[in-house]
């Protein structure tokens, strides 16, 4: 071989080594900290060992060579995946060993759950004198303020007044009763009536009187007909409808039973009493069939005295209950005497439940009269047995008897005193007589039924409605406010012309209510002790003056002409 054959072949040899170094730094190449294809991850080389190929003694050849730059630039294009395949899943063993890298698997640290102390941890801990004495410390502090509230609550009860016990009402003492005398006047008939008893229950009325409507020619004792309704204003099968509907709404139907209500004389003369009493006790046990909750007779002092012991038949039938009827029945008297002694000495003697008597519309009766009479009555009998009216089926209408400027007035003077009111038809909205105790019943309403009238003058309708919406607002209040259901009465203020009165219960809201007969403004002084200094406008018969909860001076209480108002404060120990 010449020399320059040798030259050339020591050249290639040189350049074919210089490439396999290079090569083999290439596979060892550090990148970013990380070895590749011998990649060490926090210290730990996976199964330990390398697994890519070692370069060996032999020579390369150029393809060889070639070959090995371009694996190498492919192994520095693919990204480091820690371990995961393209759908983010471990990737394969195999697949992590690839082109000779090393990849490091990290054990994963189990994730720590704190679980609380164990059962024989809890014990240990709260069987240590620490825990035992807190424990101990806890339950004192929690004893101690238990002890204190509950001293604190009997502190409090005993150092407030013991309540009343609420008194037992029946139903005719929880609102105002409602007469029709005449069903014609009212409503036409029965089955007119019917229809009117909407209007009836907005008035909170809790009992209707009705009649009498049985057929009973004037002064004709043969005649008499207990048990048969008078055409004029219906008939029976009317009746059973009538009293199913107020039944509904909350209304009691009371019969007037009175046996010569055309005639002179209520029970016809005194040769008949005991015929005529004789045949009313069959009569009642027809009518108490129908449904009726009570009856009312005028001329209960007649047929007492007269036949002692029939009358006690007579009462034992209407309020004696049985078990099917455990609803109780009243009982209504009506006299036409006017002293307070006589009525409370009637009220004793017939055992009526409510007697109506003419005490409040007694001739020439003054305020001071009157208010002694409500006292005399009050002190003598329990309130639920004082019944009020001032008019009724034989004297007329409210608006006639007191006066239309005083209707309002005598409106709240009913409503307020202890006992049950008793008002006839029409005196919600001050109907007249016009020269007959039966006017017809007036209605607002544009298309009235059953050729009832209506009111043409818009300033009379005007005060028709505002009559009867305060008749309304004292009725509501007269059935849900315990001082003037069954409280107290305290008699205030007493002059001819002025009258001033308390209404109390127990720890309940005080009602006061004053009254000016007088044509010309009144001052009442109610400077007592009990009363405070200023009490709360409730209600006023003048519209506006003064304003519903606008306060007022008692020491000086002042009333325009005709006016009344009822005043309320709260009780105060």
């Amino acid at each position: 071989m010449s020399q320059e054959e040798t030259n050339v072949e020591l050249k290639e040899a040189e350049v074919k080594d210089a490439e396999v170094k290079d090569t083999e730094v290439k596979d060892t190449e550090v990148k970013d900290g990380e070895v590749k294809d011998g990649e060490v991850k926090d210290g730990e080389v996976k199964d330990g060992e390398v697994k890519d190929a070692e370069a060996t003694d032999g020579g390369l050849t150029d393809a060889e060579a070639q070959e090995a730059e371009l694996d190498q630039e492919e192994q520095e294009k693919q990204p480091m995946t820690g371990g995961l395949d393209a759908c983010g899943d471990a990737a394969s063993p195999g697949a992590a060993e690839k082109n000779g890298s090393v990849h490091l698997k990290i054990p994963e640290e189990a994730e720590v759950k704190f679980t609380g102390l164990s059962k024989e941890e809890l014990l240990r801990v709260a069987g240590t004198p620490g825990w035992v004495r807190t424990r101990w410390a806890l339950l004192i502090v929690f004893w101690l303020g238990w002890l204190g509230m509950l001293v604190a609550a009997v502190v409090l009860i005993l150092q407030a007044p013991p309540c009343r016990d609420l008194p037992e009402l029946n139903w005719w003492n929880k609102g105002p009763l409602y007469q029709i005398g005449d069903v014609q006047a009212f409503s036409q008939n029965l089955k007119g009536l019917e229809q009117r008893l909407e209007s009836l229950e907005q008035l909170k009325v809790k009992g209707l009187v009705l009649g009498p409507i049985h057929v009973a020619p004037a002064d004709q004792p043969k005649d008499l007909r207990f048990e048969e309704i008078s055409p004029d204003a219906g008939n029976l099968e009317q009746f059973k409808g009538l009293v199913k509907a107020a039944h509904k709404k909350g209304i009691s139907v009371v019969l007037d039973l009175t046996p010569n209500y055309r005639g002179s004389g209520s029970w016809f003369s005194n040769v008949s009493v005991t015929n005529v009493a004789e045949r009313l006790k069959s009569a009642l046990v027809f009518w108490l069939d129908q449904g009726v909750d009570g009856v009312q007779l005028a001329g209960v002092e007649r047929v007492a005295s007269v036949v002692p012991l029939l009358w006690s038949d007579i009462r034992a039938i209407v309020q004696n209950g049985t078990e099917e009827r455990a609803k109780k029945r009243v009982l209504i008297g009506v006299t036409e005497r006017t002293s307070a002694d006589e009525v409370s000495s009637l009220l004793s003697s017939t055992g009526v439940d409510l007697l109506l008597s003419g005490v409040l519309r007694a001739a020439n009766t003054d305020a001071t009269e009157r208010a002694q009479s409500i006292q005399q009555l009050y002190s003598s009998h329990n309130q639920s047995r004082l019944a009020w009216s001032l008019g009724g089926r034989a004297d007329g209408h409210l608006a006639t008897l007191g006066g239309p400027a005083l209707l309002r007035l005598h409106q709240l003077l009913l409503l307020t005193l202890p006992g049950t009111p008793v008002f006839n038809y029409g005196d919600e909205i001050g109907l007249e007589d016009e020269g007959t105790n039966f006017p017809k019943m007036l209605w607002d309403s544009a298309e009235e039924p059953n050729g009832t009238l209506k009111v043409r003058n818009r300033e009379q309708q005007e005060e028709r409605e505002s009559s009867r919406r305060l008749f309304q607002a004292l009725s509501e209040l007269r059935g849900r406010e315990r001082s003037l259901m069954f409280g107290d009465f305290l008699l205030l203020y007493n002059s001819s012309s002025s009258l001033a009165f308390l209404r109390s219960w127990d720890q309940s809201e005080r009602y006061l209510a004053a009254f000016n007969w007088a044509d010309e403004a009144a001052t009442l002084p109610l400077s007592l002790p009990a009363l405070p200094q200023h009490a709360t406008v409730s209600l006023s018969t003048d519209d506006g003056s003064p304003a519903s909860n606008s306060k007022v001076q008692l020491e000086a209480l002042r009333l325009g002409p005709g006016q009344a108002t009822l005043l309320k404060f709260p009780y105060s120990a």
